[in-house]
Protein backbone atom coordinates (compact mmCIF):
# COMPACT_ATOMS: atom_id res chain seq x y z
CA UNK A 1 0.00 0.00 0.00
CA UNK A 2 1.21 3.55 -0.67
CA UNK A 3 2.68 5.42 2.06
CA UNK A 4 0.08 7.63 3.68
CA UNK A 5 2.78 10.40 4.98
CA UNK A 6 3.10 11.51 0.74
CA UNK A 7 -0.25 11.45 0.50
CA UNK A 8 -0.67 13.61 3.23
CA UNK A 9 1.53 15.86 2.57
CA UNK A 10 0.51 16.14 -0.86
CA UNK A 11 -3.72 16.88 1.13
CA UNK A 12 -1.99 19.41 2.89
CA UNK A 13 -0.28 21.23 0.49
CA UNK A 14 -3.06 21.53 -1.76
CA UNK A 15 -6.02 22.35 0.21
CA UNK A 16 -6.90 24.97 2.79
CA UNK A 17 -6.79 23.96 6.38
CA UNK A 18 -10.54 23.37 6.98
CA UNK A 19 -11.01 21.15 3.75
CA UNK A 20 -8.13 19.49 5.50
CA UNK A 21 -9.46 18.88 8.82
CA UNK A 22 -12.39 17.70 6.50
CA UNK A 23 -9.93 15.13 4.84
CA UNK A 24 -8.37 14.10 7.99
CA UNK A 25 -11.92 13.72 9.68
CA UNK A 26 -13.63 11.69 6.67
CA UNK A 27 -10.00 9.55 6.90
CA UNK A 28 -10.99 8.17 10.10
CA UNK A 29 -14.70 7.97 9.76
CA UNK A 30 -13.97 5.55 7.07
CA UNK A 31 -11.77 3.65 8.76
CA UNK A 32 -13.86 3.74 11.91
CA UNK A 33 -16.42 1.89 9.38
CA UNK A 34 -14.07 -0.41 7.91
CA UNK A 35 -13.45 -1.92 11.91
CA UNK A 36 -17.76 -1.77 12.02
CA UNK A 37 -18.35 -3.34 8.76
CA UNK A 38 -15.55 -5.64 8.77
CA UNK A 39 -15.34 -6.65 5.10
CA UNK A 40 -13.10 -9.03 3.50
CA UNK A 41 -10.80 -5.67 1.83
CA UNK A 42 -7.96 -3.51 2.34
CA UNK A 43 -8.72 -0.87 5.28
CA UNK A 44 -5.70 1.54 3.78
CA UNK A 45 -7.92 1.63 0.59
CA UNK A 46 -10.74 2.82 2.47
CA UNK A 47 -8.84 5.26 4.71
CA UNK A 48 -6.41 6.84 1.75
CA UNK A 49 -9.73 7.79 -0.55
CA UNK A 50 -11.02 9.06 2.64
CA UNK A 51 -8.14 11.46 3.09
CA UNK A 52 -7.86 12.15 -0.61
CA UNK A 53 -11.38 12.51 -1.83
CA UNK A 54 -11.38 16.52 -1.87
CA UNK A 55 -7.68 17.19 -3.36
CA UNK A 56 -9.06 18.57 -6.30
CA UNK A 57 -11.80 20.85 -4.26
CA UNK A 58 -9.00 23.57 -4.95
CA UNK A 59 -7.72 25.91 -7.25
CA UNK A 60 -9.31 25.63 -10.60
CA UNK A 61 -10.51 22.60 -9.94
CA UNK A 62 -13.75 22.99 -7.32
CA UNK A 63 -15.84 23.19 -10.56
CA UNK A 64 -15.13 19.26 -11.86
CA UNK A 65 -14.64 18.17 -8.34
CA UNK A 66 -14.41 15.07 -7.76
CA UNK A 67 -13.42 14.44 -11.31
CA UNK A 68 -9.52 16.00 -11.43
CA UNK A 69 -8.55 13.81 -8.60
CA UNK A 70 -5.68 12.11 -11.07
CA UNK A 71 -4.55 15.22 -12.27
CA UNK A 72 -3.82 16.43 -9.04
CA UNK A 73 -2.13 13.95 -7.94
CA UNK A 74 0.38 13.68 -10.69
CA UNK A 75 1.41 17.29 -10.06
CA UNK A 76 2.64 15.39 -6.90
CA UNK A 77 4.27 12.57 -8.57
CA UNK A 78 1.23 10.44 -7.36
CA UNK A 79 -1.22 7.73 -8.20
CA UNK A 80 -3.94 5.48 -6.71
CA UNK A 81 -5.36 2.46 -7.95
CA UNK A 82 -9.14 2.79 -9.63
CA UNK A 83 -10.69 1.32 -6.67
CA UNK A 84 -9.95 4.30 -4.66
CA UNK A 85 -10.58 6.18 -7.56
CA UNK A 86 -14.04 5.06 -7.73
CA UNK A 87 -14.71 5.12 -3.80
CA UNK A 88 -13.76 8.69 -4.65
CA UNK A 89 -15.95 9.29 -7.57
CA UNK A 90 -18.64 7.78 -5.34
CA UNK A 91 -18.87 10.34 -3.10
CA UNK A 92 -20.15 12.71 -5.53
CA UNK A 93 -22.48 11.12 -7.41
CA UNK A 94 -23.98 14.07 -9.38
CA UNK A 95 -20.72 15.42 -10.46
CA UNK A 96 -18.92 11.75 -11.25
CA UNK A 97 -21.87 10.34 -12.47
CA UNK A 98 -21.08 6.94 -10.51
CA UNK A 99 -23.49 6.02 -7.89
CA UNK A 100 -22.43 4.04 -4.86
CA UNK A 101 -22.43 0.58 -5.27
CA UNK A 102 -19.96 -0.80 -2.67
CA UNK A 103 -19.35 -0.70 1.35
CA UNK A 104 -16.68 1.37 0.94
CA UNK A 105 -18.36 3.84 -1.45
CA UNK A 106 -21.41 4.02 0.62
CA UNK A 107 -19.14 5.00 3.49
CA UNK A 108 -18.12 7.96 1.96
CA UNK A 109 -20.67 8.77 0.38
CA UNK A 110 -23.04 8.70 3.66
CA UNK A 111 -20.38 10.30 6.13
CA UNK A 112 -18.86 13.08 3.46
CA UNK A 113 -21.48 15.63 4.94
CA UNK A 114 -21.58 13.98 8.60
CA UNK A 115 -18.09 15.45 9.14
CA UNK A 116 -19.52 19.05 8.95
CA UNK A 117 -22.20 18.40 11.47
CA UNK A 118 -20.11 16.50 13.97
CA UNK A 119 -17.78 19.19 13.84
CA UNK A 120 -20.60 22.29 14.02
CA UNK A 121 -21.66 20.41 17.07
CA UNK A 122 -18.45 20.59 18.46
CA UNK A 123 -17.68 23.92 18.05
CA UNK A 124 -21.46 25.17 20.08
CA UNK A 125 -20.29 23.48 23.38
CA UNK A 126 -18.26 25.90 25.29
CA UNK A 127 -15.10 23.75 25.27
CA UNK A 128 -15.20 23.16 21.32
CA UNK A 129 -14.07 19.56 21.89
CA UNK A 130 -14.99 16.52 20.68
CA UNK A 131 -14.01 14.82 23.61
CA UNK A 132 -17.70 16.38 25.15
CA UNK A 133 -20.29 15.74 22.10
CA UNK A 134 -22.38 13.18 22.68
CA UNK A 135 -24.06 11.16 19.84
CA UNK A 136 -27.69 11.80 20.92
CA UNK A 137 -27.09 15.63 20.61
CA UNK A 138 -25.63 14.89 16.91
CA UNK A 139 -28.74 12.58 16.45
CA UNK A 140 -31.19 15.66 18.11
CA UNK A 141 -29.45 18.06 15.13
CA UNK A 142 -29.84 16.14 12.45
CA UNK A 143 -33.27 15.15 13.36
CA UNK A 144 -34.76 18.44 14.86
CA UNK A 145 -32.68 20.83 13.81
CA UNK A 146 -32.35 21.17 9.91
CA UNK A 147 -30.73 24.82 9.91
CA UNK A 148 -28.54 23.73 12.06
CA UNK A 149 -25.63 22.92 9.95
CA UNK A 150 -27.97 23.93 7.21
CA UNK A 151 -24.89 22.02 4.32
CA UNK A 152 -24.97 18.86 5.89
CA UNK A 153 -26.71 16.84 2.71
CA UNK A 154 -28.61 14.89 5.95
CA UNK A 155 -30.95 12.65 2.87
CA UNK A 156 -27.24 11.56 1.62
CA UNK A 157 -26.34 10.60 5.67
CA UNK A 158 -29.76 9.07 6.12
CA UNK A 159 -28.88 6.57 3.12
CA UNK A 160 -26.26 4.51 5.85
CA UNK A 161 -29.77 2.73 6.81
CA UNK A 162 -30.82 1.97 3.38
CA UNK A 163 -30.56 -2.19 3.54
CA UNK A 164 -29.05 -2.14 0.31
CA UNK A 165 -26.20 0.07 1.24
CA UNK A 166 -24.69 0.05 4.30
CA UNK A 167 -27.50 -1.23 6.37
CA UNK A 168 -26.35 0.53 9.96
CA UNK A 169 -29.19 2.67 11.72
CA UNK A 170 -28.45 6.50 11.50
CA UNK A 171 -27.85 6.48 15.55
CA UNK A 172 -25.07 3.98 15.26
CA UNK A 173 -23.62 5.60 11.73
CA UNK A 174 -23.27 8.56 13.67
CA UNK A 175 -21.63 7.36 16.84
CA UNK A 176 -19.02 4.93 14.68
CA UNK A 177 -18.03 8.74 13.05
CA UNK A 178 -18.30 10.43 16.29
CA UNK A 179 -16.00 8.29 17.89
CA UNK A 180 -13.76 7.87 14.73
CA UNK A 181 -13.22 11.66 15.14
CA UNK A 182 -12.76 11.85 18.32
CA UNK A 183 -9.34 9.37 18.33
CA UNK A 184 -8.21 12.16 15.89
CA UNK A 185 -9.68 15.20 17.99
CA UNK A 186 -6.35 16.91 18.45
CA UNK A 187 -5.22 16.53 14.79
CA UNK A 188 -8.58 18.54 13.31
CA UNK A 189 -8.08 20.96 16.29
CA UNK A 190 -11.13 19.91 18.29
Amino acid sequence: MPDRAIYLKAVQHQLEQNIFYHSLALEACMGGLFDYLKPNEDKDTWTLAGLLHDIDYSDNFKDTHPNKTTEVLAKYNLNVSDEILNIIRAHAPKSSGLNPTTAAQWSIFCADSLTGLIVATALVYPSKKLADVKVSSIVKRFLKEPRFAAGTRRDEVAMCANSDGLNIPLEKFIEICLESMKSIANSIGL
